[in-house]
């Protein structure tokens, strides 16, 4: 903890300090907790406007750029004259088939050259599904040019714009997942703990009936229970129905316990000499008390909705084209020989979930040691 400071009247800084406080001095600390979560503020904000921010849309595609490499960013050149140009732009690629194994091959032509603009006009979108807008982040000269800084696809898409699209579908997965699961965890946990009784035996054969069960057979169970008609929509919303349903256990626990150790405390028994209502109680006095440890309970969850979502999807039992996620792109994977010719296919968006939950692991491994300031 920092130095101790004197106020005017004789305490310390920690003395004066609230709870939160005390927790947002000990959490900057943590350095690597503080850049994990700007880390995650960056991949949030990329979901958020994943639209301007990508140069194409998930569905667009090339037909000539079929698993091309990818293309760096360049801002230097020298034109005809020798003359040094400064301008973003990036090489493009000749396609040649080797007589041998009949494969495509792609060489890349320092003849073929498209400019790059930033914050200029490219494909029509509808941004937050408001209002209509051309305006994007990057964005090739001409339309029908690659500019694929991830590759592409079997299919010709740009897979930087497909990363970027699925970052809003598999993060918001993580998001709305573990805000039904904190729901559900201190609703049947402070149940659960604050009567006690056959109530809480109810609540924790329940639990502990839930927790027995191997997880992944008990996930393909009931993702692949999911109708292959219903649309893209609906199966988002039941595929994270379904994650939250089984996730809200080991808060259940966390929770209950914690209203075990605080019902028989003074503050609680002053409550309720006051006439104050259970709910009130409950809500006012108990959960604000430990609302630290939920922030750090709910922060490593998140990187488990995520991993579960990505899992189903790469087995092909949880979301499905065209709804484009971080799991539904690494079904690429699946196919040796597209990874052993084209490794893009899985290094860029395997790499999209390993920074995700790295970064939220770390951020919540801070917030959990920030939650007991006076430890």
């Amino acid at each position: 903890m920092k130095k101790d400071i004197q106020t005017s009247g004789g305490e310390t800084r920690v003395d004066v300090a609230g709870q939160w406080k005390l927790m947002w001095w000990r959490f900057r600390k943590h350095k690597l907790a503080m850049a994990s979560g700007v880390v995650v503020i960056l991949i949030y904000l990329i979901a958020l406007f994943a639209e301007f921010l990508a140069p194409y849309s998930a569905v667009s595609y090339l037909a000539d750029c079929k698993n091309m490499p990818p293309q760096r960013l360049r801002f230097f050149r020298t034109d005809e004259n020798g003359k040094k140009i400064v301008a973003p732009f990036v090489y493009g690629y000749t396609m040649t088939i080797d007589p041998q194994s009949l494969r495509r091959r792609f060489v890349q032509d320092t003849s073929r050259v498209y400019p790059v603009r930033f914050f200029a006009p490219g494909e029509p979108y509808k941004m937050w599904a408001v209002f209509d807008t051309r305006l994007h982040l990057v964005s090739p000269v001409e339309a029908d040019t690659p500019m694929y800084f991830f590759g592409g696809d079997s299919l010709g898409r740009d897979l930087f714009s497909r990363v970027i699209h699925g970052t809003r579908i598999s993060m918001s997965i993580g998001l709305i997942g573990v805000i039904i699961s904190l729901f559900l965890g201190i609703l049947l946990g402070g149940i659960s703990g604050y009567y006690g009784g056959p109530i809480d035996n109810l609540i924790q054969r329940i639990t502990e009936f839930l927790r027995s069960i191997p997880t992944i057979p008990l996930w393909m169970g009931l993702a692949a229970a999911i109708p292959l008609s219903w649309p893209p929509l609906r199966v988002y919303f039941a595929i994270t129905l379904i994650l939250s349903l089984i996730q809200w256990t080991g808060l259940a626990r966390v929770v209950r316990g914690k209203f075990f150790a605080l019902k028989t405390e003074d503050f609680v028994t002053a409550a309720r000499l006051d006439g104050s209502g259970e709910i009130r109680i409950i809500l006012h006095h108990m959960v604000p008390s430990f609302v630290s440890h939920i922030i750090a309970s709910v922060t490593l969850s998140i990187p488990g909705m995520i991993l579960s979502e990505t899992s189903l999807s790469f087995l092909g039992i949880g979301l499905r084209p065209p709804v484009v996620s971080w799991g539904v792109l690494l079904q690429e994977a699946q196919n040796i020989r597209s990874i052993a010719a084209c490794p893009w296919l899985l290094f860029f968006p395997g790499l999209s979930v390993v920074i995700a939950v790295l970064s939220l692991n770390f951020l919540g491994d801070g917030l959990r040691d920030a939650a007991d300031p006076y430890e």
